[in-house]
């Protein structure tokens, strides 16, 4: 079983969260089940400066989140020094899991929220992560944050979190099944024995990808969609499904030619798609060709009612 954890590295709930996912799967109840744990980006923080700062403010004793952290073994000395962009800590946390797996991974994610939480470490520091990834055994030849490694995996997972309707750090995803936020052990070892329970067979990339298109479509990421969409007009560039959602993305993003010019192939393709016939007149609406535009507009109108 894969556990998927989407967290951010800065969460306090997250490193809490993590002590509380451990004591679960040392539970006896969970004993005999094969389990992979892999840590996915969530920021919490996206407009963290580059450069570090002084956290504002931290926790105070008889605080939630500080009793929870005494709770889980997590202190004395609990709590943030910095404000700090996670985003090459997720890198590292990427490159760690490439290179050596679950364990490698799980090893340089403890390490970074160590030194986060009870060091009052800048974890945004280059030299920290170096030294993180030197201590945790990921390969020094090149460097492991040089030339800008893992930085477009780095990216997409984070779309596809957003896609999959992460809002929470952490969230636990075991296939279409999630746990938000910092839950007890109890209600952990609940969700992967049901989880466990449910077989389905794993989606190919082609329709996940699709899916994670629509789905930033409808949360007005037409860019983020794009990201999705490009493997796949590479590979399936004549499937109408594949070029319909890419002409909404180019649409919605204000790429009107690249819309108008897949919605025109489309439309001849596929005469009696009354949408690609809608998008194609709106398309051309919004490049000022109002007597071509009013074609189309009238005719999937006649096609589909609702369209008038």
């Amino acid at each position: 079983m894969r556990i998927e954890v989407w967290a951010d590295t800065v969460c306090p709930w997250a490193y809490i969260g993590k002590r509380r996912l451990e004591r679960a799967l040392a539970d006896p109840a969970l004993a005999g089940l094969d389990t992979q744990v892999v840590w996915r980006p969530y920021r919490i923080d996206p407009t963290a400066p580059a450069q570090a700062v002084p956290a504002e403010d931290t926790a105070a004793p008889g605080h939630p989140v500080q009793i929870a952290a005494e709770e889980e073994g997590l202190g004395p000395g609990w709590g943030a020094a910095w404000r700090a962009s996670s985003h090459d800590a997720h890198r590292l946390a990427a490159l760690a899991y490439e290179h050596g797996g679950s364990s490698l991974q799980c090893d340089v994610v403890e390490r970074v929220m160590k030194a986060h939480f009870l060091e009052g470490a800048d974890i945004s520091d280059q030299q920290l992560l170096q030294a993180i990834a030197d201590t945790a055994g990921l390969p020094s030849n090149p460097a492991p944050l040089e030339l800008d490694a893992a930085e477009h995996a780095v990216r997409e997972l984070l779309l596809i979190g957003k896609a999959r309707g992460i809002a929470t750090s952490p969230t636990l995803v075991v296939g279409d099944r999630a746990l938000a936020g910092a839950q007890p052990p109890e209600a952990i070892i609940d969700f992967l024995t049901a989880a466990a329970d449910v077989h389905t067979r794993e989606t190919p990339e082609e329709v996940l990808r699709l899916r994670w298109a629509e789905s930033l479509l409808r949360q007005r990421d037409p860019l983020g969609a794009l990201t999705f969409l490009r493997p796949l007009l590479d590979r399936h560039g004549d499937d109408p499904n594949v070029r319909g959602l890419a002409a909404r993305a180019y649409f919605h993003s204000a790429q009107l030619s690249r819309a108008h010019d897949v919605l025109r192939q489309l439309v001849a393709d596929t005469p009696d798609d009354s949408y690609a016939r809608l998008m194609l007149g709106r398309t051309l609406q919004r490049l000022g060709r109002e007597q071509e535009a009013a074609v189309h507009l009238k005719t999937a109108a006649a096609m589909t009612p609702e369209f008038g």
